[in-house]
């Protein structure tokens, strides 16, 4: 086979794009429906819940009904298992107020109607977030085979996540800054519901100089958080700092699973470096990646081609990213394959596409019962390829090359 079976994938064109993407989609579509076909009263045949997690936000909203206090662990445990006592555990809240907005609607509704509500609505956000990406870049492809066969979707249905309404305000955020940027702001100010994959944007901005998206951004979490006081009392803010203790206890001890998450910390922690040894190899490849980032908006406009190494580069700067929340890649492989499409597909760039893609469905599995990390290097390899088109594109025909 050679080198170049890897390197240049040349025999990975259009018709057996499409061929691995009918089979896929199948897989993900009949599975989904299998996981309902053999549920009972809701409980599939695992003993979990549907949209296992999804229990905690809608509980939370129950909560906030009665003026329950969601970050008192014990109270939101008890309130959690009135509805459905799981023998694997709860599912714990460690949301920031700013969240509380987002859950208080589900507090109206029974479960099942609320999870129904809750993937559609955010679903529907998040294709309409690709949809505009593929519009802006001029992806010659049609988006829905595509978007059934991510593996990472299916991941965040059974979950009942919060992936799909993260990643849509990333996603249209990232793309609007250049023409609208008071839009763009409010979006990345709403996306604070979820912090820790927002930390690169302000770096990113000041070094664009995107006044008012940051002014935008601000003045809209200030107002999310003055809100969320307002609505559920200040001292929440209170209780989710100690609740953020907990679970900082929660993710240095394994107890979401070093398998299920997707960092480097998780990772390192897998195959057994101590904490501090896994929390060092985490702030490495942090400081590394953000440097590449400083590299690439240095003396430049912001443009959505910066916006989607930005994005690829969100979750490797944080110790907590779990398989759901690698919907997020989706705006950063649909600017890399626009390119390719365009302007030919350099080295590696196809392998990296496929393993970004398809790892998600393996990245879990292979953790928990092997024991090796596979998603940070990928995602490590996503972003070095991403960084390496970026770089090219900008320096051989300057700033209008990195455009949609």
């Amino acid at each position: 086979m050679g080198a170049d079976f890897l390197r240049k994938m040349e025999w990975l064109g259009r018709d057996r794009v499409v061929a691995y993407l009918r089979i896929i989609a199948f897989l993900n579509v009949a599975f989904l429906v299998l996981l309902v076909a053999t549920s009972n009263g809701g409980v599939d045949a695992n003993g979990f819940l549907l949209g296992s997690d999804f229990v905690s936000f809608w509980t939370v909203g129950h909560m906030l009904q009665v003026h329950g206090n969601v970050y008192d662990g014990a109270a939101h445990i008890a309130a959690q298992r009135e509805f459905f006592a799981s023998s694997g555990g709860y599912t714990a809240f460690f949301y920031p107020p700013t969240f509380l907005p987002f859950c208080w609607p589900l507090g109206y509704l029974s479960y099942f109607p609320a999870l129904a509500c809750w993937l559609l609505t955010t679903g529907a956000l998040y294709i309409f977030a690709v949809r505009r990406w593929q519009s802006a870049l001029r992806f010659d492809f049609p988006l829905r085979l595509p978007i059934l066969a991510f593996p990472a979707i299916p991941i965040v249905i059974t979950h009942g996540q919060t992936s799909f309404v993260l990643a849509a305000l990333l996603g249209l955020a990232a793309l609007l800054v250049p023409g609208r940027p008071i839009l763009a702001g409010v979006l990345f100010g709403l996306a604070t519901i979820k912090p820790q994959f927002g930390v690169l944007i302000p770096l990113v901005l000041l070094l664009t100089r995107d006044w008012k998206v940051i002014a935008s951004a601000a003045v809209t979490a200030i107002a999310l958080a003055l809100l969320a006081a307002l609505a559920f009392g200040a001292e929440a803010f209170a209780g989710w700092y100690a609740a953020s203790e907990r679970a900082q206890v929660a993710m240095v001890d394994g107890a979401v699973g070093f398998g299920k998450m997707m960092s480097v910390f998780a990772g390192a922690r897998l195959i057994g470096f101590p904490t501090g040894l896994a929390y060092a190899a985490q702030a490495a490849v942090s400081l590394v990646i953000i440097a590449f980032l400083i590299r690439a908006a240095w003396a430049r406009t912001y443009s959505p081609a910066l916006g989607a190494l930005m994005l690829a580069a969100a979750p490797l700067v944080t110790p907590f990213v779990l398989d759901y929340d690698m919907v997020l890649l989706a705006f950063p492989l649909l600017w890399l394959t626009s390119r390719g499409l365009a302007h030919g597909f350099r080295d590696w760039e196809k392998l990296a596409i496929a393993l970004a893609f398809i790892a998600p469905v393996f990245a879990r599995p292979i953790g928990l019962q092997i024991g090796v990390p596979i998603m940070p290097p990928i995602l490590i390899f996503l972003f070095w390829v991403l960084f390496r088109r970026f770089h090219m594109e900008a320096r051989r025909d300057g700033p209008a090359a990195v455009q949609p």
